[in-house]
This record gives structure tokens, sequence and C-alpha cells, in this order.
């Protein structure tokens, strides 16, 4: 009831972005002063899942964007993540594309975002990583997603993928590879298996047995995912997540208008629940249980983590709903599955 009252009286008033930096800061803040242990679940009160040789306290999960530079790692653990994604990350460093580039969609419960791959490139999240890893406290899954550098050519992709592949593998608990973001130039044309197949070796092969997964968009073709399914488990991949956020514009309770003067970038949140849902359903009839999958998108509740994992998917992340639904989120998800 507070955080709903907070966000129609606050958050939805402020510009999507900025109001994302300052919940960031409190957050952060929140964790030096101690404050989100408070709310950290017990091990008694997880379900634990195995899943590509790891274990994850429960099987719901934070989807990346939220924390692209491994920021708040430990304080969204505290909150009830059982694993962080964090990124998208690029072997080069890059301000993203211009503001503005979030926006809500209230009535949809939705956002539009078209960031662009905003971070501090490999180089910069290798080394805030080392620095956790040294303190040798108990952290959550840390998977890191990595993206191609804007400024790239697309024929020099694979090589942009390795070098970030090379800096982030020893740190990350697992590495996925993000081809579908539609905010990058050419970048979705990556999923076209002659243009993949050479990305996911060059990443698997700096990757040193770390698990390597790979992330689609919800916009593709059936053939096509069933292809990528395909290539995946001939790679010997760990899994596939799907989806990312679609281009898609169809059946939106917001006004034309409204999203028109949004303009371009990917629609997340319950308008891709049902896309989702059938690519989760094509992904298990295709893999039957050889690698795994982990859906996301639209997830909102326990029950629709519940029926992503009845429909076959090893792990649940989510990331919108976490801008709807508030800070105590994954820790309700996670705590009522466990019960159930």
């Amino acid at each position: 009831m507070l955080y709903s009252f907070l966000f129609r009286t606050v958050f939805a008033q402020m510009d999507p972005e900025s109001a994302h930096h300052l919940v960031a800061f409190f957050l952060k803040l929140a964790h030096r002063l101690g404050l989100t242990k408070m709310v950290r679940l017990s091990p008694k009160q997880v379900r634990r899942i195995e899943a590509f040789g790891l274990t994850f306290n429960g099987p719901f999960g934070l989807a990346a964007g939220f924390d692209k530079n491994g920021e708040m790692i430990e304080a969204l653990a505290d909150l009830g993540f059982s694993h962080v994604e964090v990124g998208t990350v690029t072997a080069i460093a890059q301000p993203g594309n211009e503001k503005p580039r979030l926006f809500r969609l209230i009535a949809d419960r939705a956002l539009i975002n078209r960031m662009g791959f905003n971070n501090n490139g490999a180089g910069g999240l290798a080394k805030r990583l080392t620095r956790l890893r040294k303190t040798q406290k108990s952290l959550p899954v840390i998977g890191v997603n990595i993206g191609k550098s804007k400024i790239t050519p697309i024929e020099d992709a694979v090589t942009d993928y390795e070098t970030s592949a090379r800096l982030l593998a020893p740190l990350a608990d697992y590495l996925a590879v993000n081809v579908s973001s539609p905010n990058t130039p050419g970048l979705r044309s990556l999923q076209d298996i002659e243009s993949l197949k050479p990305i996911l070796e060059a990443v698997l092969a700096q990757a040193h047995g770390k698990p390597v997964l790979v992330k689609i968009a919800p916009d593709l073709a059936d053939e096509d995912i069933e292809a990528i399914a395909d290539l995946a488990v001939e790679l010997g991949l760990a899994g596939v997540i799907a989806t990312n956020t679609t281009i898609s514009r169809i059946g939106l309770k917001t006004s034309p208008a409204k999203i028109e003067a949004m303009g371009p970038g990917g629609l997340s949140g319950k308008p891709v629940k049902m896309r989702s849902i059938d690519v989760l359903k094509l992904l298990n009839q295709r893999i039957a249980g050889r690698i795994a999958i982990v859906s996301v998108g639209g997830v909102e509740t326990t029950d629709d983590v519940r029926e992503r994992l009845q429909l076959g998917a090893t792990l649940v992340q989510g990331y919108t709903g976490f801008i709807y639904q508030g800070p105590l989120w994954a820790r309700k998800i996670n705590r009522e599955l466990a019960k159930s």
C-alpha cells in the first residue's frame, strides 16, 4: 500500500529515468546503512533450485537492465532476488541513446525503453566485480549480460563479444549473450544462425566452462526460435533466455497518440506476457529438458512465476514488475513459492 501511494504521488510524476536513479541511490544507501538486511530471506524461507551447475535461492531473479553496472547486486539480493543479471554491458563504454529514452505506460503496466546499452564498459564492470568477489561475502548468483558496442561494425561483432566474455567470464557465475535488444542498430540481425553461431562459439571459448546462455527476442518467427534452440543444444549452451522486449505495439490501452509521441523502443511488462508464454511453450517442446529455459516477460505475480515453471521454465526473471510492484516484490514471490 505504501509503495503504491509513493508510486502514484512521487515516482509517476517524475521522469522515469530520473526516478530510476533516485531509487538506485536510496537502495544503495539503504544497503550501506544495513537496512536491506532487515528484509533478507533466511535459508528456510526459500526453495533452492539447481540449474546449469549453480544453486539459486529460489527460481525468481532480476533480469538485465535494472543494474547495468553491477552497483546494486548485494542490495538486490537482500530484497529477495535469487540471482541478479547485470548489464547489458558492452566491450566499449558508451552513453547510450539520447534522452528521453524511458517511458511508462501505466495503463498497460508496461515500459518502453530505447536506452541503447548505456554502461561503463566491460573493463569497468570487471573492476567492480573483482572488488566485490574479494570481499568474500555471500553473494547471489551473478549473471552478466553482454551486448555489442554501438560503434563496433556488425562484421566485427564476434571480436566485440569475445572481448567482453574474456574480461567478465572469470568474475560472472554465468554469461548471457544479448543479440535481441531493438535499441542497437543491426543487433537483432545477429539472431540469424549464420551470424549467431560464431558469436556463441567465441563466447564459449572465453567462458572456460562458465555457463553461457543466449537471450532472444519475442518478435522472432517460430521457426527461427526453433533454429536457435537447436543451435543452443548443438553448441552445449547452458540455456536460452526468452524473451527480451518487443517492438510490437498491438493491443495497448495507452492512446496511440501517446505511444507515437514516445517513439521507438522495446516494450516490456504485461503486454509481452502472452508472447513470452508462447515462446516458452515452443522452447520447451523443442529443447525437452536438454538445456535450461529462463522465462522473462510480463511476470508480475507468484502465480505468473508458478505458471512459467509448470510450462517448463527452469528459472524466471522480472524487471518491469519491480517498477510497479515495489521493493518487496521478489521477496514475496520467492517466499510464497517456497511455502507452496
